[in-house]
C-alpha cells in the first residue's frame, strides 16, 4: 500500500460534524474512508483491509482507549488518536497502549492529512523491504538484534515484544549508534513528518524501550539521555 494507492482510513468520532468534515477532507485527498461513531462500531469495522485508524478518545459504548486495546490484541494497524487539548493522561496512556500518534483538538485538517500521509509512507517503505527470507537482513548492535523484514527483536536469545512504533524507534537508534539524536530529529525520522508536536511522545517511547531492554531502566546505559540535546544509543556488549 502506498499513499497513491488510495489507502483505506477508518475515522472514529462521535461528533458528527467533526467526523463528516474529516471524511469529506480525506475523500477529497483520494483516500477511501470508513466511519464509525461508537466504540463497538469501531472494533467491528477495524478489519484487515483498514490501513490507518483515526480514533477519538471520547466515544459512547466504550472509549477510544478500549478500542485501541482491542485492536492491538489482534492487529498492528497504525492508529492516530484524537484528544482534547490538555488531556495529557489520555495521550500518554494511548501511546503506551500502542497508538502511533496523536493530534489534539482543535486541529487543522491539512495537519491531519499530513500525518496520515506520513504514516502511509512509512507503511509503504516497510512493505518494500519485506523479504521471504526471514533469516536475512538482521541488524545487530551489541546484545540487540532486529529483523526489519519480519519485525522481530531479540536481546541475546530472548525475543522481545515491541509495539510498532517502539520497533521503528529502536531500528533508527540501531542504525545510528553513538550519535546524539534530538527529539525533533527522532520525530521527523521515525514518525515521518517535520513539525513541532509535543516531544514527550519520544520520551514515552524511549521509557518503554528502557523498560523492555535495559537491565536497570532507572539507570539506563543503552538509551542515554544527553541533557539539552536528546538521546544517544550505546550498544551493550555481550558479557
Amino acid at each position: 500500500m502506498t499513499d497513491a494507492d488510495r489507502a483505506t482510513i477508518l475515522v472514529v468520532d462521535d461528533e458528527v460534524n467533526i467526523r463528516e468534515a474529516i471524511v469529506l477532507t480525506l475523500k477529497r485527498e483520494g483516500f477511501r474512508v470508513v466511519q464509525a461513531g461508537t466504540g463497538p462500531e469501531a472494533v467491528e469495522l477495524a478489519k484487515p483491509d483498514i490501513d490507518v485508524i483515526v480514533l477519538d478518545v471520547m466515544l459512547p459504548g466504550f472509549d477510544g482507549l478500549e478500542v485501541l486495546r482491542r485492536v492491538r490484541a489482534t492487529s498492528n494497524t497504525p492508529v492516530l488518536m484524537l484528544s482534547a487539548k490538555g488531556d495529557e493522561i489520555d495521550r500518554i496512556v494511548g501511546l503506551e497502549i500502542g497508538a502511533d500518534d496523536y493530534i489534539a483538538k482543535p486541529f487543522a485538517m491539512r495537519e491531519l492529512v499530513a500525518r496520515i500521509r506520513a504514516i502511509c509512507r512509512r507503511i509503504s517503505m516497510q512493505s518494500q523491504t519485506t523479504t521471504t527470507d526471514a533469516d536475512a537482513g538482521w541488524i545487530i548492535a551489541g546484545t540487540l538484534a532486529i529483523n526489519p523484514s519480519n519485525r522481530v527483536a531479540r536481546i541475546g536469545d530472548t525475543v522481545v515484544d515491541l509495539k510498532p512504533k517502539e520497533f521503528d524507534l529502536l531500528q533508527y537508534f540501531m542504525r545510528h549508534p553513538g550519535v546524539v539524536l534530538s527529539r525533533d530529529a527522532l520525530l521527523r525520522e521515525v514518525w515521518g513528518y517535520d513539525y513541532r508536536m509535543d516531544t514527550r511522545t519520544v520520551d514515552v517511547h524511549i521509557r518503554w524501550l528502557r523498560t523492555k531492554l535495559e537491565h536497570d531502566p532507572a539507570a539506563p546505559t543503552m538509551f542515554v539521555t544527553v541533557r539539552g540535546s536528546g538521546y544517544r544509543f550505546v550498544p551493550e556488549q555481550p558479557r
